[in-house]
């Protein structure tokens, strides 16, 4: 045998490092890996990376800390295809962060993904790019991002990938980025249509899922909805509602028709290959309520077209619109009666509706879910609205007492529509009574102080429609609603001030409320609004006339003239001029006054007060000097006077307390209101009047008998040359002096001038009914004016002449009457 010769073995190159394998349990050093040259320990430290950031989000935040991210990010654009392929799945998941996120977008990663979207790049690479872009879509920024990079093409192409998960992250961004309006418009130029429509027929439920939000999302454009329908899309979505598997995807199919719907074109085109017909259908055996809800939308969004109302309505969608009505789901509920609601628009199915559906509607008032009540009252009211008949219909059903008490609800929209329909209840009387029974103007002065002008303008227009009854008027006035009605005249809001004023013009019917009013300040804000043109309207103005006449008192002392239409009644009292902003106090206020040398207050009341007569004989009953009541002291003061006595010894003071108790437990002064002391001088004067001028034939006679009646009243006639030796301010003054009071009574003059005995033949001309008015001069003036008719020129008969106005002589020549802008007229109003 030979023998063996031993072969060296060569060593290694000096400057070869030996392979060294390295097992670490720490990501810091797998993140540091990622800044090998190496192309094999890039790929790997990607993978265990990848699986590290797989387990949960803590571990994302970890990576993110160790500067993984930014070293990544420098990776997916690698030359090597494993290494990129490996980086952008750790890219892909890692997006799911929300930090994450923000260092994506600080570092600008669109473009480079978007480059990656290639058809020659890896399926996988594909996936985790378009998985990375859909995690980032969900920003605004980076949706504008996006778009200004062209990334709509790209995605759109890969909605053909034999991949589904490239497919589903692809159209899922899509849907994120059609979101924005720039994005839906240029993805119907981009023609995604007939793509999304292909993933219809996927075999993956969540590909089909976004392909259907996408669709509901960008058919809401009308050039969508176009070729939508061009493309067979409408039988595609009508076949998905027929199949019973596709029960997932029937919510989101119901949305798109719903679009589609919108278009009269599309409604007939599907009515004519028997889609609607299907659809209503469909609805009507369905029983979940995101479908029966998504199909009320629909049919609501379809109705805002009165084409589409027609078509619907030839359909008998009422039907299936009451029957959702009925359905235990708050949310159907809602979509059934916003559905009604845009239906009422079409007159047939106002009519339908008032047949069937407003019972239901009216017991929706009385649902616990707010958003419930409000759809149903905003449904009664558009039902109600110019229809008589559905206003009856709703008081039939028991609709009134809900609808009152939804005025107090929290939701402004229920508040103002149930005003809404309490308003188009009240056109009927009896209906309008029945209402107001149920305290609705004192339920309205909550909605009057609503921070809502919407609520603000319903609640004045409520008040309005019922303050022509002075029940109504007496209640809102007892409730305190004339305050927050007042405020609403101060209102910025057009409708509201519009609405204030109708409101204010229509309670301002009665004495008790106007004289309210003006005491409120209404009378100062409508001047002011009547003086700007902007903010000036018809009710304004017509409030302001409206509660002068209706407060002559306030109108004499501030306007100075009283019409022939201005009739004066009891309680009616001349205080004499006031300027403008000056608040007029009212009788009772002044009655309280101390006795002051100023100019005496003159009222007129020629009705006898039984309260205050009644007190006045108990009290002379008891035999004590010092209780009758002066006519015009107030309450508390013939209370002090009772009390006090003028007995200086204990014996008459005992006697004076035995007497006060005695008042006190037969009469409680408290009690009885104030009202003015009757003047039965001035009941005579009336009384006499009547006896002596009504009998005569002509107006110009009782005009004449009048005057030279008031003038023989009020001291006679006065020769014009001694005008100044009628001492009648000394007359006056000792009246005031006898009654203790700034307040006289006119029949207690006997010694008048000018404005005295104006006012008196005003006061029994409107009893007598002689028309006539009256008008305040300067310098204690004051005047009648009255329009007759001359005869005939002599010879002529038959002609008719136009009336003339006169004015009548009190002082000088009682009886005379001297025409308008006449010499003789100038001379008695101002010489």
């Amino acid at each position: 045998m030979g023998k063996k010769v031993r072969k060296e073995v060569e060593p290694p190159p000096k400057d070869v490092f030996e392979p060294l394998l390295i097992e670490s349990k720490a990501a810091a050093t797998v993140v540091l890996m990622l800044d090998s040259p190496e192309e094999e320990v890039l790929a790997k430290a990607c993978d265990a990376i990848y699986k590290f950031a797989s387990k949960g989000d803590e571990n994302k935040v970890a990576l993110l800390g160790l500067g993984a991210v930014e070293r990544l990010y420098k990776l997916i654009s690698h030359e090597d295809p494993i290494v990129r392929r490996n980086a952008m799945m750790v890219f892909g998941i890692m997006a799911s962060n929300h930090d994450v996120k923000k260092l994506l977008r600080e570092l600008d990663v669109t473009s480079s993904l978007l480059s990656h979207l290639v058809p020659e790049e890896d399926v996988v690479i594909h996936e985790f790019a378009t998985l990375c872009l859909a995690h980032m879509a969900v920003e605004y920024t980076t949706k504008v991002q996006i778009f200004e990079q062209g990334g709509l093409e790209p995605l759109i192409s890969l909605l053909s990938s034999p991949d589904p998960d490239v497919t589903k992250n692809s159209v899922e961004c899509i849907y994120l980025l059609v979101q924005d309006f720039q994005s839906r418009a240029a993805v119907c130029e981009l023609n995604v249509i007939p793509p999304l429509l292909d993933l219809l027929k996927s075999e993956y439920p969540v590909i089909q899922l976004l392909a259907l939000k996408t669709l509901e999302v960008i058919s809401k454009d009308r050039e969508t909805r176009i070729i939508l329908g061009e493309n067979q899309g409408l039988d595609c979505l009508l076949k998905i509602l027929e199949t019973n598997e596709f029960n997932d995807l029937h919510v989101e199919a119901l949305a798109v028709l719903g679009n589609c719907l919108e278009d009269v074109h599309t409604m007939q085109l599907i009515r004519q290959t028997g889609g609607l017909k299907k659809l209503l259908s469909f609805v009507g055996v369905s029983t979940v309520p995101d479908i029966q809800k998504n199909a009320a939308k629909a049919i609501a969004k379809a109705a805002c077209d009165s084409e589409n109302r027609k078509i619907l309505n030839e359909e008998n969608v009422e039907n299936c619109l009451i029957n959702l009505l009925e359905i235990d789901d708050d949310g159907v509920k809602v979509a059934a009666s916003q559905a009604i609601s845009a239906m009422c628009e079409n007159l047939a199915s106002k009519r339908a509706f008032g047949l069937q559906g407003i019972p239901q509607l009216v017991q929706l008032l009385s649902s616990d879910d707010e958003e419930v009540k409000e759809a149903a009252v905003i449904a009664l009211a558009n039902l109600t609205t110019a229809s008589p008949s559905n206003a009856s219909a709703v008081a039939e059903a028991e609709g009134i007492e809900p609808l009152v008490k939804t005025l107090n609800t929290e939701r402004h929209g229920a508040v103002a529509n149930a005003a809404a329909v309490l308003t188009n209840m009240s056109t009927q009387e009896p209906l309008r009574l029945c209402i107001q029974s149920h305290g609705v103007m004192s339920v309205l002065t909550e909605p009057l102080r609503s921070a809502s002008s919407r609520v603000q303008s319903r609640a004045a227009l409520t008040v309005a429609a019922f303050g022509c009854d002075a029940n109504a008027r007496s209640e809102l006035r007892d409730a305190g609603g004339l305050g927050p009605l007042v405020e609403l005249l101060h209102s910025k809001d057009k409708e509201v001030r519009r609405n204030a004023c109708w409101a204010v013009m229509v309670c301002a019917s009665d004495e008790l409320t106007a004289v309210e009013l003006c005491r409120l300040g209404a009378l100062d804000i409508l001047e002011e609004i009547n003086q700007s043109t902007g903010r000036r309207n018809n009710f304004s103005e017509a409030a302001l006339e409206r509660l002068l006449d209706n407060n002559l008192s306030q109108k004499y002392s501030q306007m100075g003239y009283l019409s022939s239409s201005n009739v004066i009644t009891d309680g009616f009292y001349d205080y004499g001029k006031i300027k403008p902003g000056v608040k007029l106090l009212s009788l009772e206020e002044l009655s309280m006054q101390e006795l002051a040398d100023r100019r005496a207050i003159i009222f007129i009341n020629a009705k006898p007060q039984e309260d205050v007569l009644a007190v006045e004989e108990k009290l002379q009953h008891l035999s004590y000097e010092q209780t009758t009541l002066s006519p015009f002291t107030s309450r508390k003061s013939s209370r002090e006077k009772v009390r006090k006595g003028k007995g200086k010894k204990e014996e008459e003071k005992m006697k004076e307390v035995e007497i006060v108790s005695e008042v006190q437990d037969e009469i409680n002064l408290e009690d009885i209101q104030w009202q003015p002391p009757p003047d039965f001088m001035l009941m005579n004067y009336i009384n006499d009047a009547s006896k002596t001028i009504l009998p005569l034939t002509t107006t110009r006679e009782q005009v004449v008998a009048l005057a030279q009646f008031v003038a023989d009243k009020m001291g006679g006639a006065i020769e014009r040359d001694k005008l100044h030796d009628f001492s009648w301010e000394l007359h006056i003054s000792e009246i005031k002096f006898e009654l203790k009071s700034n307040i006289v009574p006119i029949g207690k003059v006997k010694k008048g001038t000018f404005y005295h005995r104006a006012l008196l033949f005003k006061v029994i001309a409107d009893r007598l009914g002689i028309g006539c008015s009256l008008v305040r001069g300067e310098y204690n003036r004051g005047w009648n004016e009255v329009k007759l008719v001359d005869d005939s020129p002599q010879g002529v008969t038959g002609l008719l002449l136009p009336p003339q106005e006169y004015i009548v002589d009190l002082m000088f020549v009682p009886g005379f009457l001297m025409k308008q802008e006449s010499v003789e007229a100038d001379q008695y109003k101002y010489i």
